[in-house]
């Protein structure tokens, strides 16, 4: 049965706020996710609702649309289901010509000396726009390669010399002038991840929310919110978003490297840059450990193409440890990344927890 008489002409167009994203698995199911950029509203839709949303472009009838619905699900839809879609998405004001609804109210965050949160700017999204205007070329594949090249070749060096470094991180520790240097530094690494993924969002077309400080004494941090992570032109891109911040903590690096190498130093200074380098590299690669809220877990979250990873995933080992019939009503990309994702995180564990009983062993025999 197809939509009938003035609803069958009927041309619903979403309006241009509107985002939806791609596929992604949640638990057993597969979902889309919507957004009213406006308002801030999101919500979950399952494929067929999908794809019938993403088709009302203002250009298109409701009987075309349930003519490609027919030849993709081999049905055709009622009316009454085509008002319960109508009346959805109306009443959430996401097609044009119905009232938009009153943004979301933002949970304002009581500030204390203790904890609380301060934007920076007034227009975080204005302020990225700036930096990607003038830092935009260095994500060219010109410059990031050779880039990436030397970050490896780093990171080889820290590795061959851990050793050698941690020492060095110990004597820092007893000298509180170089440790606070030290730490001036790392937080200023963590300065510019925040602004990292700022920029490489607006790279790809997105829209930065906020950029402030977050403290929760005795930590101060600087915080950056990109509003449409999830909704970024691709998985690649949504990836390249999370995983920015610690590209950019090990380019940061980079000179100083340089600086231990090749130039004449004083013994201090010489152990001020080993610490760094150490301290900075860790502070780098534990962000990309796959737990929650670490920019490891998002990048998981998206080679996996899910959301929630974390619940999803502990949710099907707990089905499949009991050999619950359940566990196999689970697509066959959900058995294989759930599995994928508990298994890369015991094992990104493990190299934590055998790098600091090595790191420990070292400074309690060297």
């Amino acid at each position: 049965m197809s939509p009938s008489g003035a609803l069958a002409a009927h041309r619903p167009e979403l309006r241009p706020r509107v985002l939806l994203s791609g596929p992604l698995l949640d638990g057993a199911a597969t979902v889309h996710l919507i957004k009213d950029t406006e308002s801030g509203n999101s919500f979950k839709v399952g494929p067929k609702e999908h794809f019938l949303i993403a088709r009302m472009d203002g250009r298109r009838s409701l009987a075309e649309i349930g003519e490609e619905y027919a030849g993709e699900y081999g049905r055709r839809l009622a009316d009454a289901h085509w008002q319960q879609l109508l009346t959805l998405l109306g009443t959430r004001g996401l097609l044009t010509g119905t009232p938009a609804p009153a943004p979301s109210a933002p949970t304002a965050e009581r500030r204390t000396l203790l904890r609380g949160t301060l934007p920076l700017v007034a227009d975080a999204n204005a302020t990225t726009a700036r930096l990607h205007r003038v830092l935009g070329f260095l994500l060219t594949p010109w410059a990031m390669v050779p880039l990436l090249a030397l970050i490896v070749a780093m990171e080889v060096l820290v590795a061959a010399r851990a050793g050698e470094l941690l020492i060095a991180v110990r004597a820092v520790f007893a000298n509180p002038v170089l440790l606070t240097g030290t730490a001036i530094l790392l937080w200023l690494s963590t300065a510019l991840h925040e602004l990292a993924h700022g920029v490489v969002a607006r790279h790809y077309g997105g829209q930065v929310a906020e950029i402030g400080l977050r403290w929760r004494l005795p930590v101060v941090i600087m915080y950056c919110t990109v509003d449409d992570y999830l909704y970024l032109g691709g998985r690649w891109q949504r990836i390249a978003t999370a995983g920015a911040g610690a590209v950019m903590n090990l380019l940061f690096l980079l000179p100083f490297c340089a600086l231990r190498l090749l130039a004449p130093l004083d013994e201090a200074t010489h152990e001020a840059l080993s610490a760094l380098l150490l301290l900075g590299s860790v502070q780098a690669l534990a962000m990309l450990v796959p737990l929650p809220p670490l920019d490891g877990y998002r990048i998981a979250g998206q080679l996996a193409g899910a959301t929630g990873l974390a619940a999803s995933a502990t949710g099907y080992l707990r089905l499949a440890v009991r050999r619950s019939p359940e566990a196999t009503a689970y697509p066959r990309r959900a058995r294989i990344a759930y599995p994928a994702y508990l298994l890369g995180t015991a094992l990104a564990l493990a190299a934590v927890v055998a790098a600091v009983v090595a790191g420990a062993h070292h400074l309690l025999t060297a």
